[in-house]
Formats: C-alpha cells, sequence, structure tokens
C-alpha cells in the first residue's frame, strides 16, 4: 500500500479535481484507490454510506475511484458559519463550533482522528491520494497543522505541490513556496504539476525548467485547461461566478440566490447542462430578472444570517414582485425554511438563541434543534408523480397548514415539503433532486422548457473518464506510483 499528497500553492488551483482524475485513471490501470483530505472547509457536504457527512469533492473523488464515499475521506469537515467561526464535523458527527482562533488551539487533539481515518483508508487500498487544504504556504498557520504539511510528516506522505498558471505567477508561488516553507517541510515536496495551461505548451517549457531549477522538485506534468471540469460539481461557491453563463439566451431562465452561506448549490448542476434554460447564480447587489421563470432559494449554512442577508439586498421585495407576476419559487432545505413564516433558534444552533420572522410565502414555521437528519431519500413528486432519488441533510423541524399540500412523498410514506395555495411557491429538504433526470425533466415541462433528455449521471462518469485520460496523457503518473510510498504514521 502507498500513499501521496496532491497539495497546491492556493485554493482553487485544483486540486479536487486533479485528485478525482487520478483517482479514476488508476482505477482504471486495477488499483483499489480511496481519496483523503484530511480537513476540508465547505458548505457543500454529501452523506456518507457509513452514515455522517463529508466534503462532496470527496464523495466525487471516492466515486471516480469506484466506492462508496466514507466519513474516512474527511475526516475533519468545517462548514463556515460566518467570517470567523465555523461548525466543526469530526469522522462525520458534528462536535460543536469555533471561532478561527480557538480552531487552531483544538487542531493538535484532531490529529488522532485524522490519523485514525487514514490508518483505516489505507487497511483497504493499494493507493490512497491525499489532497491537502488552501495553500501550504500559509507559513502563519503551519502551527499545529492537520491539512497540510502537518499531515505529511505525521504520516510518511510524500507531496507533489500544483500551481495554477491560469490566475498568473504560477513560477513565483511555486519558487515563493520552497522560499517560504520550513526546510524539513519543503524536503517532503517530491515534484510539481502546473495546471489550467492555456496556448502553446512548447512557449512554458522554459518556464517548467525555471521552476525546477529554483526548487529542486521534479516537474511531473504542464496540464492543459480542462473545460468539461464545470460538468463535475464544484466545492466550493467562489467557483459559482466563474461557471455562470452569459445572460440573453431567450431560454427559460431559472435564478438562484446565491447568499453568503449558500450550500449545497451543486443541486443546481444538472440544469447548467440542460441546453433548453439558462441558468443565472445572483449575487447580493443584483435583481431578480423580471422574466425569470423560477427563483430558487438553496440550502443554507445559517439559514437565520443569508435570510437577513437576502432582506438586506432587497430579494425579499423581488420575491414579491416575482410571485405577482406568476412566477415559481422554490426552497431547498435551509431555503425552504426562509419561505415561512417564522424561523426560531432557542438553542442558538446556529450562533445566537433567536426567533426571526420569515418571508411569509408559506403557512409554517420551523423550530432549529434536535438532531441532524442524515439520510439518502427516494419517491416521488406528489403533485405530477414524477419520480426523485436525493438527500437529506438538515436540521430543525417544520410545521404548518401547508405541510398538508407536500411537495415529496417517500417510498415509505412519509411527506416532505409544503406548497402555497395556488401551488407556485414550494419548499422541501430534500437535496441532488434534479439530478434525477424524471424529476429534473417535470420541472422543464412546467416551465415549458424543452428537455434535452441529459442523463446526468452518465455524463458526470464519462466526463471523470475522460478527465483521467486527459491526465494520463499530460501528467507523468507512472513517476506518481513511483514517488509514492509506504506511510509510516508517527504516533500522536
Amino acid at each position: 500500500m502507498r500513499a501521496i499528497m496532491l497539495a497546491g500553492t492556493g485554493s482553487d488551483v485544483g486540486k479536487s479535481v486533479i485528485v478525482a482524475g487520478l483517482a479514476r485513471a488508476f482505477r482504471r490501470r486495477g488499483l483499489k484507490v480511496r481519496p483523503f483530505k484530511p480537513q476540508n472547509m465547505s458548505n457543500n457536504a454529501a452523506v456518507a454510506a457509513d452514515g455522517g457527512e463529508i466534503g462532496r469533492a470527496q464523495a466525487l473523488q471516492a466515486r471516480a475511484a469506484g466506492v462508496a464515499p466514507s466519513v474516512h475521506m474527511n475526516p475533519v469537515l468545517l462548514k463556515p458559519q460566518s467570517e470567523t467561526g465555523s461548525q466543526i464535523v469530526v469522522q462525520g458527527r458534528v462536535i460543536g463550533s469555533a471561532k478561527a482562533g480557538e480552531y487552531q488551539k483544538l487542531k493538535p487533539k484532531l490529529m488522532g482522528a485524522v490519523l485514525d481515518s487514514f490508518e483505516r483508508l489505507c487497511g483497504e487500498a493499494d493507493l490512497v491520494l491525499v489532497e491537502g487544504a488552501g495553500s501550504v504556504a500559509e507559513v502563519n498557520l503551519r502551527k499545529n497543522d492537520i491539512a497540510n504539511f502537518g499531515f505529511a510528516r505525521a504520516a510518511g506522505a510524500p507531496v507533489i505541490l500544483i500551481g495554477d498558471i491560469d490566475r498568473g505567477g504560477v513560477i513565483a508561488s511555486l519558487a515563493g513556496t520552497k522560499l517560504v516553507a520550513d526546510p524539513e517541510d519543503a524536503a517532503l515536496v517530491e515534484g510539481f504539476i502546473v495546471n489550467k495551461f492555456r496556448g502553446d505548451p512548447s512557449l512554458f517549457a522554459a518556464g517548467m525548467e525555471k521552476i525546477a531549477s529554483l526548487t529542486g522538485w521534479r516537474p511531473l506534468g504542464l496540464v492543459p485547461y480542462f473545460a468539461e471540469a464545470k460538468r463535475l460539481p464544484a466545492e466550493d461557491a467562489v467557483a459559482l461566478s466563474a461557471r455562470d453563463e452569459g445572460r440573453g439566451s431567450g431560454k427559460p431562465l431559472i435564478a438562484a440566490l446565491a447568499y453568503p452561506h449558500i450550500s449545497n448549490f451543486d443541486d443546481l448542476d444538472p440544469l447548467r447542462l440542460e441546453p433548453g434554460v439558462e441558468l443565472a447564480f445572483l449575487k447580493p447587489g443584483e435583481a431578480i430578472p423580471g422574466d425569470a421563470r423560477l427563483v430558487v432559494l438553496p440550502g443554507s449554512k445559517t439559514t437565520i444570517a443569508d435570510l437577513e442577508a437576502l432582506r438586506a439586498t432587497g430579494w425579499d421585495i423581488d420575491l414579491k414582485a416575482h410571485v405577482r407576476r406568476g412566477g415559481l419559487v422554490l426552497g431547498l432545505c435551509g431555503g425552504y425554511q426562509m419561505l415561512g413564516r417564522r424561523i426560531s433558534d432557542p438553542q442558538g444552533a446556529e450562533g445566537e438563541a433567536r426567533s426571526v420572522e420569515g418571508l411569509g410565502f408559506l403557512d409554517c414555521e420551523t423550530v432549529l434543534d434536535g438532531d441532524k437528519t442524515l439520510e439518502d431519500v427516494n419517491g416521488v413528486c406528489v403533485a405530477r408523480g414524477a419520480p426523485f432519488k436525493g438527500y437529506e441533510m438538515h436540521i430543525g423541524r417544520t410545521s404548518g397548514p401547508d405541510l398538508a399540500r407536500p411537495v415529496l412523498r417517500f417510498s415509505n410514506g412519509r411527506t416532505d415539503g409544503a406548497s402555497s395555495v395556488d401551488g407556485r411557491v414550494m419548499g422541501c429538504y430534500v437535496h441532488g433532486l434534479f439530478a434525477d433526470d424524471r424529476q429534473r425533466a417535470s420541472w422543464l415541462r412546467r416551465l415549458n422548457a424543452a428537455a434535452s433528455g441529459l442523463d446526468y449521471e452518465a455524463a458526470v462518469e464519462q466526463t471523470l473518464d475522460n478527465l483521467a485520460a486527459h491526465l494520463e496523457r499530460h501528467v507523468d503518473c507512472d513517476a506518481l506510483l513511483d514517488l509514492a510510498r509506504a506511510p509510516v504514521i508517527r504516533t500522536v
């Protein structure tokens, strides 16, 4: 069994996508591959097969490797609740929340869980592909690190450093990392990959040589920009602006509200791939277009705070005008809770204990208490009979008269969601609805949009295969295997 870490000079350099592609590539070579990210920070989470939640990027990587997602693939998940604090999920379960400074002191206590999960994966794999977090050059956070060099040292894992040439300054970012890193950390780096290259690769041959001469690290690949990556779920909301298409196509418009703590926004990715509609994520300050057919309120990590942000940007007024024009509204999870008359947080699950007025489009109320629901579900849409499959991931209990008109009926007979009397405003807790081709086609018909017959799951599989082939062409995968080695885990 061998392991190797793919770390980055910064966030969004393509670490998650490269790990997914390599997982598929090495799986196609006949290896048992497992992805592993010691610490992730994301509000896009997935339900793991063994219970609990992990980052959706690791769920995608598990899919690429041909295995079920496990909580041990992402033992520490940080879900931001504010600019300075996050909810902490360890091996799939919430253990509390902490401000950034508090979390730095907590990290040493979490290394045991991280190494425990890593050992578990090592016991069932030929190769573990470890993904770093953010930038390894953040030397101010090096003390007690469990995500990058701190983990690599504890696990005895060699490191491959990834730089992003598309954002500019890749030579400086790679060479600068060598300059600022502790010499013992820099000695863990065996090679580097330059990602997202556009143009004639021969023009950057001297650049690859320069990086190698400045760092002493081995060049392992110059990877051309992989445009198909937009067909894969993105991990961070920072990617939303880069994935949005231009307006003015004349197709039916679906508008989604990208409030500050939006979560699980990949719920809408399948709609992005449908040629018959246009999907636009609206940032605070952008008005809801008057020609929108459907407005979606996605999930939220901090529902009350995002409801306040929604009001502050004037979207509540836009939504009222949209409904008066006969438009449709769909709330998913936290967005569903916002659509009711009131949201109460008596235990301070999201921070401060308080109760606030909701948007009032649905006659129901939500209390944010109780255990978190984490469950895969399936069933049918009540109004139109279209089948669906998805997952629940939420805290809170919603009740009220409009629940007598549920949106979904599960296969076990339980119902979910609520609808207004005229059926134009709907909300439910289930994520992943639009990934089901049957459910998505039903919504497209309701919007008078042409369904393309897209097989979404097959499209993701094909994209992963294409990504694997892309990396096999442009990365020295044989060298990566040679550099990977059996971990020597340090006792904590």
